[in-house]
C-alpha cells in the first residue's frame, strides 16, 4: 500500500545543508555531551566505560523511570523508548489504526499524523485552531464535527507546531470530552513541552486526564538533543505492550549511547537545568525576531508563541507560501517552511532558537526578496 510523500520533511532534508541560512530549524541550539555531563564529570571515563552492545529494546528501566517522573502518576511500565518523536508517532498510529478507522487531526500541525491516518486508517478528518482575540483558539464545534463513531483516535500537537500556542484547560477538557463521547484515544504530541517563553512551569500534559491517552515526545526540541534520536511514548501498560510489539518490526531498540544519555538528561534536576537553558535561549532570541517582524507590520500578521522556538506568520502577498519559500531559497539561499506544509495557506514558519546574529543575516536577505515582491505588487 502506497503512502503519500511527507512534503515538509522531504523539503527540509533536501535543502537544509545546502543553503547559507537555514531558518527552518524548529529546535534550539543543540547541547554538547560535555554540557550534558556537566563540567565536573569525567567525560572520558563515561565514554570509555560504555559498552556498545544492544540496549533493552524498550529502553533501560532507569531511562523509563526518569521519563515517567515528568508525568503524573506514571511509572516505568507506562513508558517505552524508541528512535525519536517521529518513530513514537509512527508506532502509535500503526498500533491504533486499522483499515476502517478514522483519525481526527488538529490543523495546523506537523503533518506526519495526517499522512499516517490516511495510510493506516480509512481517512483523516481535520479540526482547527483559529485566530481569535489575539490567540490561537481551538474550534470546539469543528472538533466535535470531526469526531464520529468511526474515530479511533484524536491527535493533537500541544504546544503546537507551528503556532507555538498552548491549549487552555477548557480546551483540553473539550478534547477529552470529544474522545470520551465515542471511546476514542487521544494521541498528544508534546515534544515542545518544557520550552515556554513566559513561565518556568512546563505546559500541562494530557497524560492522566483520561484513561485512553498516548503521549509522544522526545529529546529533539525542548531538550535540544536532536542528534540522540531518542523519543518515547507514555501510555497505559497494555498500549505500551502493543506499541512495543510493533517496534520489533522497525528499529528494535534505541542506541546504547542515546539510552545512557537520556537516563541522565531525564533526572529531575538535570531535566530542569536543560529546560532552563532552552528557555534562556528562546527568551533572549525572541525579542530580536519580534523587532524584525515589526518592521513588516501591514505585511505580516502574527501572534507571539507561548512555547517553542518557532514563530508562524501570515503575510499579505499574492503568492503561495511554497512558491515564496522557493524564492527565498533559490534567490538568497535562505530556507524557511511554508504554511502549506502545516495545512495552512499564506504563511511562513521562522525558527529563532539558534545563533541570533546568524538568524538576522538570513532575515536581511528575506527583506530583499520581500522588497522585490512588494515593489512588483505595487507596480
Amino acid at each position: 500500500m502506497s503512502i503519500e510523500r511527507f512534503e515538509m520533511e522531504r523539503y527540509q532534508s533536501r535543502y537544509w545543508h545546502l543553503v547559507d541560512y537555514d531558518l527552518s530549524e524548529s529546535g534550539v541550539l543543540p547541547m554538547t555531551i560535555r554540557e550534558l555531563l556537566g563540567p565536573a564529570a569525567d567525560a572520558d571515563a563515561f565514554i570509555s566505560g560504555m559498552s556498545l552492545g544492544y540496549p533493552l529494546s524498550e529502553g533501560s528501566h532507569e531511562t523509563r523511570a526518569n521519563i515517567a517522573d515528568w508525568y503524573p502518576d506514571a511509572t516505568a511500565e507506562n513508558v517505552t523508548v524508541m528512535n525519536g518523536g517521529s518513530e513514537a508517532n509512527f508506532l502509535t498510529l500503526w498500533s491504533l489504526l486499522s483499515s476502517g478507522d478514522r483519525l481526527a487531526f488538529m490543523i495546523p500541525n506537523y503533518l506526519q499524523g495526517y499522512g499516517l491516518g490516511r495510510h493506516f486508517g480509512r481517512n483523516t478528518d481535520t479540526f482547527r485552531l483559529r485566530l481569535r482575540d489575539g490567540r490561537w483558539a481551538l474550534d470546539v464545534d469543528g472538533l466535535n464535527a470531526a469526531v464520529g463513531k468511526k474515530t479511533r483516535a484524536i491527535m493533537v500537537c500541544n504546544p503546537n507546531n507551528p503556532a507555538g500556542s498552548v491549549l487552555s484547560e477548557d480546551e483540553m477538557d473539550a478534547v477529552v470530552a470529544a474522545a470520551d463521547r465515542v471511546g476514542a484515544w487521544i494521541v498528544a504530541d508534546e515534544i515542545y513541552r518544557g520550552a515556554e517563553l513566559r513561565t518556568d512551569v512546563a505546559s500541562p500534559t494530557f497524560y492522566g486526564r483520561y484513561d485512553k491517552v498516548v503521549v509522544t515526545s522526545g529529546l529533539s526540541k525542548a531538550f535540544a538533543m536532536p542528534g540522540l534520536r531518542l523519543g518515547w511514548v507514555v501510555a497505559p501498560p497494555k498500549m505500551i505492550r502493543r506499541i512495543w510489539n510493533h517496534h520489533d518490526y522497525t528499529t528494535l531498540a534505541p542506541s546504547m549511547v542515546s539510552d545512557r544519555l537520556a537516563a541522565l538528561a531525564m533526572l529531575p534536576e538535570v531535566r530542569e537545568s536543560i529546560l532552563a537553558r532552552t528557555r534562556t535561549i528562546i527568551r533572549a532570541n525572541y525579542p530580536v525576531l519580534d523587532a524584525w517582524l515589526r518592521t513588516h507590520e501591514g505585511l505580516f500578521t502574527w501572534v507571539p508563541p507561548v512555547a517553542g522556538a518557532i514563530q508562524y506568520v501570515d503575510y499579505d502577498l499574492p503568492i503561495r507560501s511554497s512558491a515564496l519559500t522557493e524564492r527565498f531559497r533559490e534567490d538568497r539561499s535562505v530556507l524557511l517552511v511554508p504554511g502549506e506544509h502545516f495545512g495552512l495557506k499564506r504563511g511562513l514558519r521562522f525558527g529563532f532558537g539558534f545563533d541570533i546574529e546568524y538568524t538576522l543575516k538570513g532575515l536581511s536577505l528575506v527583506d530583499e526578496v520581500l522588497a522585490e515582491l512588494t515593489s512588483a505588487a505595487e507596480a
